[in-house]
């Protein structure tokens, strides 16, 4: 039953990432490339190299590539660092960004001229951080500079984040050779930031927890409602009123958002008088939650 358990996960994980990658190659493929907006890292890379090549050489094939010779360098410097997941996620970006363009050519779906650029660049950028976030949240990923970053934070006293974000500012400068229009960069610029943005916010959205207190002369009946209606855990701390001296028991609860608003509608339906705060937990860790990876 546990091996079946986990073959499901695992079939389920690599269809998210699948669906993830799908959704990212056919946004770039559809809407930012035929408006010539181009983002960082390999990908930017290997757009820049299919428009100055006349569009002979294919964004896919490129990617591919240039993300082979990554994955080598990465396995030199960093060892077996890398999993199936990167080989999946290199492959099939590769794969899916070559039966947009070559095969379906999806550019032509759109009127990219009727939309604008920035209309283009707004929902290409969302599109992309979404379909990225998606893949990231099962652990899945699409190579490229990212090995770069790892391998000289390993070597220099330099963050993985800051290597990724000097790569992708110095690659969407370097697509003003592409259209001669400042603007574009500034548009590769903004596509930059939207990905970005809609990643932290597919990652957080998944994961969000908050950590309530409740300060309440009802604490135990509250306690018990919350662990059998809503099977959320409770942490009971003795404690003093610094304005009325009166002792009493404050309620700590640790819950996902999904569980927020049943929380509260139990704590106004026992005691509408309670006094509790809600605040959005950075990262919770442990049984229940997000699993601790050292």
């Amino acid at each position: 039953m546990q091996i079946f358990k986990k073959k499901h996960q695992v079939i389920g994980s690599y269809l998210v990432i699948t669906f993830g990658i799908l959704c990212y190659t056919f946004a770039y493929s559809a809407l930012l490339l035929p408006s010539k907006i181009i983002s960082g890292g390999v990908t930017g890379v290997s757009s820049i190299i299919y428009f100055l090549s006349g569009e002979h050489i294919p964004v896919g094939i490129c990617n591919l590539f240039i993300n082979t010779i990554l994955f080598f360098v990465g396995l030199k410097f960093l060892g077996t660092k890398f999993g199936v997941n990167t080989i999946y996620g290199i492959v099939l970006s590769s794969l899916f960004f070559i039966m947009w363009q070559q095969g379906l050519h999806v550019e032509n779906l759109f009127n990219v001229e009727q939309f604008g650029p920035f209309m283009c660049c707004v929902v290409g950028g969302a599109l992309c951080g979404f379909g990225l976030g998606l893949a990231f949240s099962v652990g899945g990923n699409t190579g490229g500079t990212d090995i770069i970053a790892l391998v000289l934070s390993k070597y220099y006293n330099v963050t993985p984040g800051k290597v990724i974000l000097y790569c992708d500012l110095v690659i969407i400068a370097c697509t003003f050779f592409v259209s001669h229009k400042v603007e574009n960069v500034v548009f590769g610029y903004i596509v930059m930031v939207l990905c970005s943005y809609t990643i932290d916010l597919v990652l957080d959205g998944a994961k969000q927890s908050y950590q309530i207190m409740i300060f309440s002369q009802k604490a135990d009946e509250i306690s018990d409602a919350i662990v059998k209606e809503i099977g959320r855990g409770v942490t009971i701390v003795d404690a003093k009123g610094g304005y009325t001296h009166k002792d009493q028991k404050v309620l700590i609860v640790i819950a996902h958002k999904t569980d927020k608003q049943n929380i509260m509608h139990v704590v106004g339906s026992l005691d509408p008088d309670a006094f509790f705060s809600v605040a959005k937990a950075q990262g919770v860790y442990g049984r229940n939650f997000e699993k601790l990876k050292l």
